[in-house]
Formats: C-alpha cells, sequence, structure tokens
C-alpha cells in the first residue's frame, strides 16, 4: 500500500501558521479503523481522507479521536492540494461528497472558496456550566449547530481565555465558539474554538465554526460579506459570505511537507 499524504497550513499564506491537516489521497477505499489510525498517527486536528476521480471525490474527516460530519480547514486543505498538484485545474468545481451533505470549492483569485451550509442560532439561558467551562461570563450563549456559541463584548476577554476543558467536555456540544466583535478595523469579529470533547482542546482555524459565526455577525452587522480573524496563537484569517441560505467560505494554504503511507 503505497498511499500519497500531505500536511497542509489551512486558512493562511503563511507556513507554521494557520490551522495543520492531513490530506491522504486514496488509491482505494479503506477501513474506519485504519484511517482513524492514520489520524492518530498525524495527531493533529483533523485530517481529510479522500477518494475519486475528476472532480468528484468522496471525503471523510477524522479528527485523533473520532470521525466528524463537517470540517472547514480539512476541506480547503483538500482542495488545495488537488488544486496545487493539478489533479483539478483551478477553472474547474470540485465536488466533495460528505457527511454533511455535497459540499464544493472552487479558486478564484489566489483563494479557495467552499460553499458551506449556515446554522442557526437560538438564544438559550446564560448556564453556570459554560460560565465554569469558559472561567468568563459571556454576555449572551446560543445553541447553533452542534456548538455552543458564547458572545463577549470585550474582545479581550476572546484573547485571554483559559478554559477548564475537562469541564467544557461535560457540556452538551461538540465544541464552544467564543466570539466578539474585532478590536482592530481590519476584521469584522474575531473568535476562538475548544473542541475537547472531541479530541481537540483548541482549534487553531475553524472553517465550520464560521458556519454558526458568518450567519450571525452578518445580521447583527447587517453585511453579506464579512472579513473573520480566528486568534489562537497560531492564528489565520477567514473571508466570508452568505447568499441564498448558504455560508461562503474563502481561505488560502500552504503545503508543509508531503510522503507516502506504506502500512
Amino acid at each position: 500500500m503505497n498511499e500519497s499524504i500531505f500536511q497542509v497550513d489551512a486558512f493562511t499564506n503563511q507556513p507554521f501558521s494557520g490551522n495543520p491537516a492531513g490530506v491522504v489521497l486514496l488509491n482505494e477505499g479503506q477501513a474506519e479503523d485504519w484511517m482513524l489510525s492514520v489520524a492518530r498517527e498525524m495527531n493533529l486536528s483533523e485530517t481529510a481522507f479522500l477518494i475519486g476521480e475528476k472532480t468528484s471525490y468522496n471525503l471523510r474527516w477524522f479528527t485523533p479521536a473520532t470521525e466528524v460530519d463537517l470540517c472547514g480547514h480539512a476541506t480547503l486543505s483538500a482542495a488545495h492540494i488537488l488544486f496545487e498538484n493539478e489533479i483539478v485545474e483551478k477553472s474547474e468545481l470540485i465536488e466533495f461528497a460528505t457527511r454533511s451533505g455535497v459540499l464544493t470549492t472552487s479558486y478564484i483569485e489566489g483563494w479557495i472558496e467552499m460553499d458551506f451550509p449556515s446554522f442557526t442560532a437560538e438564544k438559550i439561558a446564560l448556564g453556570d456550566a459554560v460560565i465554569q467551562a469558559l472561567r468568563c461570563e459571556p454576555v449572551e450563549i446560543y445553541n447553533s449547530g452542534e456548538n455552543i456559541m458564547a458572545v463577549f463584548s470585550d474582545p479581550a476577554d476572546i484573547y485571554s481565555l483559559s478554559p477548564d476543558y475537562n469541564l467544557m467536555k461535560q457540556l452538551d456540544a461538540q465544541g464552544v465558539i467564543a466570539t466578539s466583535l474585532s478590536d482592530v478595523a481590519e476584521f469584522d469579529f474575531i473568535s476562538r474554538y475548544f473542541a475537547p470533547r472531541v479530541g481537540v482542546d483548541e482549534d487553531p482555524v475553524t472553517g465550520s465554526a464560521h458556519c454558526n459565526l458568518g450567519p450571525y455577525w452578518g445580521k447583527i452587522l447587517n453585511k453579506n460579506i464579512l472579513r473573520a480573524k480566528q486568534v489562537s496563537d497560531r492564528g489565520g484569517e477567514l473571508q466570508i459570505r452568505m447568499e441564498n441560505g448558504r455560508t461562503f467560505i474563502r481561505g488560502q494554504a500552504v503545503t508543509v511537507f508531503s510522503g507516502e503511507i506504506h502500512i
């Protein structure tokens, strides 16, 4: 068995920043246990597995702990590898069949745009469990998709968050999005994302979380096009637009290394 494998830094145009993802191009389908073992070996927040040809591919995403339904940065990384290695022409649209339906990606002026679903935010009571897990009190919290979204009034709170990950694992959510308006004019809002329940304490840059954040801040700011920054230690930048009930997320990516799996 010789399967091509890559590591890509997503939502950045500089190596060693953004969010690293593994990308495996499969010659044939592999067992779920094997893919999970590879994801554990890579020990990144996500590893994407692709099988297909032309512009239509099956795409699955694994953390070191489990398979997930949606991942933005690993989708961006997979599309980047297909475009960069001229497996797919940059003028073509890529279709990915996933657990979240068919997702498409396209190459636009040096950026890769992903057509993703939008998640609505349902305001809920501010409970002690979320406050204790975040170790900081937001002004509002929402259920949004599989996540809890905590909104803060002060951007400084986002930068200084130091959650209790053990308590966060006990919340009834895949992860917690923390967000506020941006403190710099270049961006509309900032965020961080924590998902210890699926094996990722803090995700450096989370495309899928912006399926929650884009619609929320778009409504608050009365904008269809937004600029976002995820302010983890590595950091990353995203462009977002909302259209016809969908969230379109643009990012850039850099290949860090490539190789082959022999096991």
